[in-house]
């Protein structure tokens, strides 16, 4: 096949056995579908037009896939980034022609994430032709994922399935999971968190290394679908780290951190389910990681010695892995009055 642009060639993962219970769904850069997805039904829906721009705020693996999507469907692309984006993601993304402002560094991921979302309010103001995508809140971005649905569909069709992988904006395993469930509404998902993400409740516990971009959040997400989640997991960065390297050493896959903690989760899942397929989610490759990650492979765990503590309820979570079933338990409403 030939592609029209390279967003089409990039999006499309691949899938690889890891053991008998555990398949890697990989992705170059899984947002592709999540971006490309919400642009096409925007302009579609005459929400956008060509030749406009479309802002939002990213840590870095959105950020990249906007750009692709709006250089696709010729659009201007503008993007207020997190401190976490790199220098290697900031120059492709200007060459694609995007505009790039980065927020000043913060004493935490919060204050980070509420600066960007104040600086994007203030561009709107500025330029009220300008779309706010809202990665973290409009449901658009489930769209895309629907096409991801069919592949693992029809790679795995005879088998109980488990989807395992970083919450994040919620849009992905959410977005995935709601479709599989269209067919076989028993498809379970495992959500994995950092502790410090506000999203199932482990705002008060401090990971000084915690650099897990996108699989937690200290703002609240509308994307995340508490209902679809059977069970959680929250990794401290060491945990994620061992992952990541035994992903690596054990696989020669090279992922990102979000990936290795997933394949650590789903290890402990699989022994646990060893009738279930466990998908893991590997939403982008390692290249971002290299300093801070696979320099440091030395220091990482031997997996096989690691297991989480099992807890009946957020409160009872203790670093450095905790788990609990959360039985597709909607949204407690304390935690949306909280937010409000």
């Amino acid at each position: 096949m030939i592609h029209p642009h390279i967003a089409d060639a990039l999006k499309t993962p691949d899938l690889v056995r890891l053991t008998d219970g555990m398949v890697l769904l990989r992705f170059e850069s899984m947002k592709i579908y999540s971006a490309l997805g919400a642009v096409r039904h925007l302009l579609d829906e005459g929400v956008v037009r060509p030749g406009q721009t479309l802002v939002d705020s990213s840590s870095g693996i959105y950020a990249y896939a906007l750009a692709l999507a709006c250089h696709r469907h010729g659009l201007r692309c503008h993007i207020v980034a997190s401190t976490t984006v790199d220098a290697t993601t900031r120059a492709q993304l200007e060459v694609l022609g995007a505009t790039v402002e980065q927020v000043e560094p913060s004493r935490n991921l919060k204050l980070d994430q509420e600066l960007r979302v104040r600086r994007v309010r203030e561009l709107l103001a500025e330029r009220p032709d300008a779309h706010w995508m809202r990665q973290y809140h409009d449901a658009v971005h489930y769209l895309g994922y629907r096409e991801v649905a069919d592949l693992v569909a029809q790679a795995v069709p005879d088998r109980p399935l488990t989807v395992v992988g970083g919450v994040g904006s919620g849009a992905s395993t959410g977005g995935l999971v709601e479709h599989l469930r269209r067919r076989d509404p028993s498809v379970g998902l495992v959500g994995v968190q950092p502790f410090g993400s506000v999203t199932f409740g482990s705002q008060d516990h401090h990971d000084p290394e915690a650099i897990i971009a996108g699989i937690g959040s200290s703002i609240p997400f509308d994307n995340v679908r508490h209902h679809l989640y059977d069970a959680l997991h929250w990794l401290d960065f060491t945990h994620a780290m061992s992952g990541t390297v035994a992903l690596l050493r054990d696989h020669a896959v090279f992922a990102g951190l979000s990936t290795g903690a997933a394949y650590l989760a789903a290890g402990h899942e699989s022994r646990r389910r060893p009738d279930r397929l466990h998908l893991v989610i590997g939403a982008d490759t390692g290249h971002r990681y290299v300093d801070r990650v696979y320099a440091r492979h030395a220091e990482a765990l031997d997996p096989a010695a690691l297991k989480p503590v099992e807890v009946d309820g957020p409160e009872e979570m203790a670093m450095p892995w905790s788990t609990m079933a959360w039985n597709r338990t909607p949204c407690p409403p304390h935690w949306k009055e909280q937010s409000a």
